[in-house]
């Protein structure tokens, strides 16, 4: 079952001309943990239908009829401190997760730059298609990367 995200971003009460969040004000504030209130619990898969693994994660979710908020990433890149929470949840890097055969990561010059984990962070929420996918965040906070897609079933 996949649940609608909003559209809009949620007005601050005191600032009704600007959003909640002042560093990206086209896009809504969002957490692992906040997500999950909203959507009474849903997991959330980060996902692309262009990639055929992140469609059969997808299918093995709706095949089992678990309820989750499906975040077109490319359309909706997370924040950097989503990321962040994200890469904490799934014991990770932000090079671990990055698509470095992408031409986007070869015209950054990515495989040579150091591993800085907050310019890296920022580097993927300005380039969200370098995001590996499809990831798949549990209400729980834990999280895992669906390559291969059957990874997902271990946080069913």
């Amino acid at each position: 079952m996949t649940v609608a995200l909003p559209r809009s971003p949620p007005i601050a009460p005191d600032r009704p001309d600007r959003p909640d969040r002042p560093d990206r004000p086209d896009r809504p504030a969002r957490s692992v943990t906040l997500l999950a209130r909203r959507y009474g619990g849903a997991m959330e898969l980060w996902h692309n239908p262009r990639c055929s693994k992140s469609r059969a994660a997808k299918e093995i979710l709706d095949d089992r009829q678990v309820a989750y908020v499906e975040r077109r990433y490319l359309d909706d890149p997370p924040d950097a401190a989503t990321l962040d929470r994200v890469l904490t949840a799934l014991g990770k890097q932000p090079w671990d997760v990055t698509r470095m055969g992408e031409n986007r990561a070869k015209e950054l010059r990515l495989a040579d730059q150091p591993h800085d984990r907050q310019a890296w962070i920022e580097t993927l929420v300005a380039n969200p298609l370098l995001i590996e996918r499809p990831i798949l965040i549990a209400d729980d906070g834990r999280a895992v990367v669906g390559r291969p897609p059957e990874l997902v079933a271990d946080l069913l």
